[in-house]
């Protein structure tokens, strides 16, 4: 089995688990340790739970471009954490314009 914890949360006011539901089922198949978070979480609500548990990745999925806002913000907060954790999102239809940004960001 792998080492390799990853934590999936869905941010914002998003109500949709479908698409984080199967990347979960996809990890665990490939022998990956996943938690999930829950629906409606906030970067603050994250780091909090993030700082209890070692996390290698954190998976976001985050429906309407409340990413823009909300992902940065998680970003901060890890840092202001002093968690050096790689942030991955999903979930939604990123424009390029939106890719570039958040890469730029550390996304």
């Amino acid at each position: 089995m792998s080492n390799v914890q990853i934590m999936l949360a869905v941010m914002g006011m998003d109500q949709h688990e479908n698409g984080v539901m199967a990347v979960s089922r996809i990890l665990r198949e490939a022998q990956m340790r996943v938690g999930y978070l829950g629906r409606f979480q906030t970067p603050s609500s994250i780091v909090e739970k993030l700082r209890k548990e070692p996390t290698d990745v954190i998976g976001i999925s985050c429906h309407s471009w409340e990413y823009l806002q909300l992902v940065p913000q998680l970003l901060v907060k890890l840092k202001e954490a002093e968690l050096d954790i790689p942030v991955i999102i999903g979930g939604s239809v990123i424009t390029e314009r939106d890719a570039v940004e958040l890469t730029e960001k550390g996304v």
